[in-house]
């Protein structure tokens, strides 16, 4: 079995659950040691991502805006909102090890174990979406993550936007959905969501420091400062920390921020 040949064809794939058992057919074979790296391999630029034929893409502000969440309505667009953009997390973490060759083995583990968390994630998600009688692809998405992939096609670049950014973005903005939880009436449902929310933002942390390690790795291959982060985050998102609040900064130390860039996203010291 070759490596990039059988994530292209995973890649692909746009059914999804046909994506998952063909990524746990191959997975399987990775860590048995039964899979072959090509010398020479060219990445295809995919032109849609795979999940075009599942959902319905809209632009940003088109996406339904997450109302009631006591009622059904409410909790379905909440779950299928997370849901996407776990499912799209499987592709970025795919194709960040299809993308880049010739890299350290622990390179592939890393971004072959974050697409086996985003799958394990997508399913407890689509799960809830069952029991509330609805299913992935029923609510409007956007394609930014896809774009975003789209983008950035050094490593370099990939690693700043792609775990050091959006993901890690994650981590401010999940204890928020959490808190609003919370604060509602208790019923089996909310406690539900609550429960698979709360492992998908402790295990996004390992996630994060993957990316990292990769993000550093690439700055010394490239010889410059790992300060470059910020250029490349002002690049692709000029506003970017411009409109930062409620920093989860724990979890970001953890995930290996430097105070510097911590208090450079709050503007004020916050370690």
């Amino acid at each position: 079995m070759q490596f990039f040949t059988h994530l292209e064809a995973i890649l692909k794939e746009k059914i999804p659950h046909c994506k998952i058992q063909m990524f746990q057919y191959f997975y399987t074979k990775y860590k048995k040691g039964n899979v072959l790296f090509e010398d020479t391999y060219n990445a295809l630029l995919f032109e849609n991502p795979s999940y075009i034929s599942t959902c319905t893409v809209v632009p940003p502000q088109d996406v339904p805006k997450r109302s009631n969440l006591t009622a059904k309505e409410g909790q379905i667009v909440l779950v299928h909102a997370i849901a996407h953009i776990e499912y799209s997390a499987i592709d970025l973490a795919l194709d960040g090890a299809y993308r880049f060759s010739h890299m350290p083995k622990k390179y592939y583990d890393d971004w072959l174990d974050v697409a086996n968390d985003e799958i394990r994630h997508f399913l407890m998600l689509e799960e809830l979406l069952h029991e509330l009688g609805s299913s992935y692809g029923a609510v409007n998405v956007h394609n930014a993550l896809f774009e975003a992939s789209q983008r950035t096609q050094t490593l370099l670049e990939r690693m700043a936007v792609v775990p050091r950014y959006l993901e890690a973005n994650g981590l401010d903005a999940t204890p928020l959905i959490l808190k609003k939880l919370h604060k509602l009436p208790k019923s089996e449902m909310i406690e539900k969501i609550i429960n698979v929310l709360s492992i998908i933002l402790e295990e996004e942390v390992e996630h994060v420091k993957k990316g990292d390690v990769w993000f550093t790795y690439a700055c010394e291959k490239e010889g410059v400062s790992s300060e470059i982060y910020f250029e490349i985050i002002k690049k692709y998102y000029p506003q970017g920390f411009l409109r930062a609040k409620n920093i989860n900064i724990e979890a970001r130390k953890e995930a290996g921020f430097s105070c510097s860039e911590l208090k450079h996203m709050a503007h004020k010291e916050v370690c």
